[in-house]
């Protein structure tokens, strides 16, 4: 984007980011919102918590700067904040909650990153990022490479690369990375994991936007229904399909392999007990990170079904609208007909069009087919007097909610996560579908439970008949707190 006269002018009256850097209580609010969601990570918070946490802030400005600095109560700021005119947080309440939620916007999180940076940073790096856009560059030639030789030449002289590595290796000739170095690396480690959580916001923020586009078509739509569906779906299509969605995929596909996290679990672990990252500055919470992106991107996953799901229910409410519609015209028509019943006008007074053309076709009738006489049975036999046995009317299943949380939690006790696949071939299904169903109740109140709607499973098991049952549904992970 060109940052000519106009396109700052515009950006300076409509930008949330632009607006908050120019607010008169600025500090607070960056001060309050850095605390609060960017720094531990919190992707949405109730308004009770939020507010309380922000009159004890108050609370601590006034008794050092004076009651008249900030005279409004902290529900008042944060509905302001929230706004249009501000658009510094969204205000939003979660299905089956009537209690108030929040959460940062994209241009909030971007406006904050960016006074970050307007910070004096006890060390600067270059040198990881010039090797980055080294590495990058490399990957985008060997990637498009077409030419079979050229690729096979390429990777000879990295394998004779590294067997020269090994032989100066094993002579004890190599190098070893410097504390600089390892802090340059470090950082940009640290840079690159936040910005990555910021990412999750803007995606989440567009899915939320197609939503409301697709909203305001139905609502002006005057066309046929199936085109309107046509151009829906082809615009979530195309988000789906884009770089950005792309891209998504492609993270959160690796991101949900095991073997991903544990080796970044492995990598992280020996990263902070080196001496020098220890005697560097950091975040702690950067030795947790997968875990935020998991929770982000979870959080992500669950807008767009949720949104998938309302944009399915907006949709019945508009077909059951004009199905009403027919049956108010329908019943219409049958009271004046009840009126006149009695009272039969006479002439031509109801006359319609011929729904279709009077076409005979002499050699289209069908033949004469001899019609069936039904045989009749007068006979009636005298039904079993036999009891009949009430046993299975008390012969219900309970299945044992705790034992299943144990089954899970010694599934986890050697291992970061497991899926449901692999805790029912540790401990197959006792009671079948009543054991699988009670199995996603304990997924679906766990927090630390996913729903990776991108993959399937099947669960089989055998029922008490001897028959093999099966049931596809999506991948469900338990993590370890």
């Amino acid at each position: 984007m060109s940052l000519d006269f106009a396109t700052l002018s515009q950006l300076r009256r409509t930008h949330p980011g632009w607006r908050l850097l120019v607010a008169d209580h600025a500090p607070l609010v960056v001060s309050f919102l850095q605390q609060a969601f960017i720094k531990p990570n919190v992707r949405v918070m109730a308004q009770p918590e939020l507010e309380s946490r922000l009159e004890d802030l108050l609370f601590q400005l006034r008794e050092r700067e004076g009651d008249k600095l900030f005279p409004r109560s902290a529900r008042e700021y944060l509905d302001d904040w929230a706004q249009h005119d501000k658009g510094w947080l969204r205000k939003f309440y979660p299905p089956a909650s009537d209690e108030a939620h929040f959460d940062l916007t994209p241009a909030t999180e971007k406006a904050i990153a960016w006074l970050e940076s307007l910070t004096q940073r006890e060390f600067v790096g270059t040198e990881s990022r010039l090797l980055t856009v080294f590495e990058l560059l490399r990957q985008m030639i060997s990637g498009t490479e077409a030419d079979p030789d050229t690729r096979i030449r390429e990777l000879q002289a990295q394998r004779d690369e590294i067997d020269r590595e090994i032989e100066r290796v094993q002579a004890g000739d190599f190098k070893l990375l410097d504390d600089t170095a390892l802090r340059d690396r470090f950082q940009q480690v640290s840079s690159t994991a936040r910005e990555l959580l910021s990412d999750f916001r803007e995606v989440e923020q567009n899915f939320r936007q197609l939503d409301l586009q697709v909203r305001e078509q139905i609502a002006t739509w005057e066309g046929r229904k199936g085109e309107l569906l046509s151009r829906i779906f082809g615009e979530r299509d195309a988000i789906s399909d884009s770089d950005q969605g792309r891209s998504f995929r492609a993270f959160w596909d690796f991101l949900m392999s095991p073997a991903s996290q544990d080796e970044l679990t492995e990598l992280l672990e020996k990263v902070f007990e080196l001496e020098a990252v220890n005697s560097f500055e950091k975040d702690k919470r950067l030795k947790r990170i997968h875990y935020d992106w998991l929770d982000a991107g979870e959080h992500t996953q669950r807008t767009v079904a949720r949104l998938s799901q309302q944009l399915r229910r907006y949709l019945d409410d508009q077909a059951y609208l004009e199905n009403k519609r027919i049956m108010q015209m329908l019943d219409g028509i049958s009271a004046r007909a009840m009126a006149v019943r009695e009272q039969i006008p006479t002439g031509d007074f109801f006359s319609i069009e011929m729904p279709s053309a009077d076409i005979q076709l002499p050699m289209e009738r069908p033949l004469h087919n001899l019609p069936l006489k039904p045989v009749l049975d007068t006979e009636i036999e005298v039904a079993d007097s036999s009891e009949i046995s009430t046993d299975a009317l008390y012969n219900q299943i309970n299945i044992d909610k705790q034992r299943l949380k144990a089954q899970v939690r010694q599934c986890l006790q050697t291992q970061q996560q497991v899926s449901l696949t692999d805790v029912i071939e540790q401990h197959p299904l006792q009671h079948g579908l009543a054991e699988l169903v009670a199995y996603l109740s304990i997924a679906g109140s766990d927090r630390h439970a996913l729903f990776d709607d991108s993959h399937q499973d099947r669960i089989l098991w055998q029922d008490e008949d001897g028959l093999w049952r099966q049931a596809q549904l999506p991948r469900i992970i338990f993590i370890r707190p």
